[in-house]
């Protein structure tokens, strides 16, 4: 489960218009800015611990153009570019940058600055509290998920680790064929490639911390 961007008619970088309208960009440095989407989209995916069907569905692009956007073999329309800079709330200037900020190893994230995102029908509010950029692969979030919620059927999950901390109310999570009841206190670390889903069985909101790691790929 995982924040500042606008909605997806309202994202703009000032700054690249103004380049844009002064003067056209070499050949090289266009390739340059392409051949960086796909690898910029893969990394903010598996940040968030989301297979390609998971982000088809909160995105809707298609799994196969995700894909193909991934492995450099399609250039993805403005309209893409969008709906994908929305689902993850960042600007679409983090996928076309021309200049990458420096990776800072601290990142330093303010209450009143903290991302958030509403899922469903609204019954989960994921809010981040690792950061959107750097040298980080670990993604976390403080989630508040409403009563009878539960998670979309989708077996396929990227490899990697899960923690799940219960700071309030109940969760009962299915890893394979074990089933746990967490109520307040209480913790699951589980591999995320396992089978698993969740879901609120109780009458009241259940307050969680989610840690994603998702594997490193040689």
């Amino acid at each position: 489960m995982s924040p500042s961007a606008t909605s997806s008619g309202g994202v703009r970088d000032d700054a690249a218009a103004d380049r844009l309208a002064t003067a056209p960009l070499p050949e090289t440095e266009v390739s340059a800015v392409v051949s960086g989407i796909g690898p910029r989209l893969r990394s903010l995916r598996t940040r968030h611990g989301l297979s390609l069907q998971q982000l088809s569905d909160r995105s809707d692009v298609s799994p196969a153009a995700i894909h193909k956007v991934e492995q450099g073999t399609m250039v993805p329309t403005i309209t893409t570019l969008l709906k994908l800079a929305a689902t993850f709330q960042v600007p679409v200037a983090h996928f076309i940058g021309e200049v990458e900020a420096p990776d800072s190893p601290v990142v330093y994230t303010p209450a009143k600055q903290r991302r958030t995102r509403t899922e469903g029908d609204g019954d989960v509010v994921v809010g981040s509290i690792s950061a959107e950029s750097g040298p980080f692969d670990l993604a976390a979030s403080v989630t508040e998920i409403g009563a009878g919620a539960r998670s979309a059927e989708d077996n396929r999950h990227p490899a990697g680790e899960s923690l799940v901390h219960v700071q309030s109310g109940t969760l009962e999570l299915t890893v394979g064929r074990q089933v746990f009841r967490l109520t307040a206190g209480d913790s699951l670390h589980f591999r995320s490639e396992e089978s698993h889903s969740w879901r609120n069985p109780s009458g009241r909101t259940a307050k969680v911390v989610w840690v994603s790691l998702p594997e490193r790929r040689a």
